[in-house]
């Protein structure tokens, strides 16, 4: 692997369908180059299709903190918090191990958003990365403060969908 010239904080954001997407490209990237990945998800859990994917990768680590279906604004439950706050400890102790490369926090600025977790924590994490691990956090609703922690941003922004047609998530595609 080709030593790094200093780790970035990416933020991809934005009301389009691609976020996720746009940090697994940028996954299967690394691991081209040899990269150690730690992808973390926020509010998710399940057999997703690129969770699946990426569990055939020895150099990839997938930990998913999150209850089955979706949480409303204002409606989360104490265990959706819980698991949360445990993913932003998972993340702590990842970044400080030193052995990832390459960490993405997927969903993580939603978690704030709910108010699952601290967005200031989540500044204070950002800021003490170490500095040359690449720092991945997606999301919809990222606020100016988690904006300004970043190297670069991504907003996706929705044109058109095929939701508003009536068309249901597909396999492999959506998920």
């Amino acid at each position: 692997m080709k030593k790094k010239s200093g780790g970035q904080v990416q933020i991809y954001t934005g009301n389009g369908k691609g976020k996720t997407t746009a940090a697994l490209g940028l996954c299967l990237r690394a691991l081209g180059r040899g990269y150690r990945i730690c992808f973390i998800q926020f509010m998710k859990s399940g057999e997703y299709g690129e969770i699946k994917a990426l569990k055939n990768f020895s150099k990839v680590t997938v930990k998913q903190y999150g209850l089955p279906g979706l949480i409303k604004v204002g409606q989360a439950k104490p265990e959706d918090r819980r698991l949360a706050n445990q993913a932003v400890q998972y993340a702590k102790v990842a970044m400080g191990s030193r052995n990832f490369d390459l960490i993405v926090l997927d969903e993580i600025i939603v978690a704030i958003y709910f108010k699952l977790i601290s967005e200031s924590e989540v500044i204070k994490m950002i800021k003490n990365k170490p500095k040359d691990l690449e720092l991945v956090l997606t999301g919809r609703k990222a606020s100016a403060k988690i904006i300004n922690t970043a190297n670069l941003v991504s907003e996706i922004k929705e044109i058109k969908h095929y939701y508003q047609a009536g068309l249901k998530a597909r396999s492999g595609i959506e998920y």
